[in-house]
């Protein structure tokens, strides 16, 4: 297992120098669930949710999180990041939106936890426009799905 690169010699956290790091392309790909009723679906879709466009909503926040990460994560690298995609899935069948968020970058550091919480947000951003006529929604398998670039190569969560 590799070791944990946000400490120091003395176990005190440090943010990871990448001064020395060659800028490539990085892709991240994250996944998060948020299952609802069917009703609550089938007033998504229908644009019949009092607080407006969910999905668009929802999107907008995503993207927002993406760029605003490393106000929230600590030992995060603020990035310029080249391009944020946020796609839905839905499954009637399941009752629910599966979220799929696309971060790009060239740079010098990965683009996952920009990912991760792009997709996280946007649930958290349908939960609250929905909140109102659904209680029981559950967010769930928030994980990365898959990169590209960087040391560690690529990832997919399904090899």
């Amino acid at each position: 297992m590799d070791k944990l690169n946000h400490f120091d010699s003395n176990g005190n956290a440090i943010m990871v120098d990448v001064s020395q790091k060659n800028e490539t392309k990085r892709v991240a790909t994250a996944c998060s669930i948020i299952s609802l009723s069917k009703e609550t679906l089938e007033r998504i879709q229908s644009g019949q949710i009092g607080k407006g466009d969910v999905l668009g909503v929802a999107r907008v926040a995503g993207i927002m999180a993406a760029k605003k990460t490393s106000d929230l994560i600590p030992m995060c690298h603020p990035l310029m990041i080249t391009s944020c995609n946020i796609d839905y899935e839905i499954d009637e069948v399941k009752s629910n939106i599966k979220i799929l968020a696309t971060v790009k970058i060239v740079g010098k550091t990965g683009v996952e936890m920009e990912a991760l919480t792009a997709a996280t947000v946007c649930a958290l951003t349908i939960y609250d426009m929905c909140k109102a006529i659904d209680k029981k929604m559950v967010i769930e398998n928030t994980f990365l799905l898959n990169k590209i670039g960087g040391k560690s190569g690529e990832f997919n969560f399904y090899e």
